[in-house]
């Protein structure tokens, strides 16, 4: 039997956006690795329209939860982007 690694997943509560079609603040968004724009102070986030895009660190508090909430987050996270994408589909 393999022994599975548990993947730790990162995310962010939005602290300030400039855009709040895109960014909510006080919500929590998933934070996808991206080194380059580490470097610039950017991170990489799954946005309100389910696409991953730049944002300013600045505008987020990095969090991290109990393996159970980081599933729970994904699991709707999941459902969420699918359902923009039958919406936008649609249109």
């Amino acid at each position: 039997m393999k022994n599975r690694k548990h993947i730790k997943y990162r995310f962010a509560v939005c602290i300030e956006t400039d855009d709040p079609d895109l960014l909510t603040p006080h919500k929590i968004y998933r934070v996808l690795p991206d080194e380059d724009a580490k470097k610039l102070n950017y991170v990489r986030i799954i946005d309100n329209e389910g696409e991953d895009y730049l944002y300013p660190a600045d505008y987020f508090v990095f969090v991290e939860f109990p393996p159970e909430v980081e599933q729970a987050l994904l699991c709707v996270s999941k459902e969420k982007q699918e359902k923009v994408k039958r919406v936008l589909k649609d249109e």
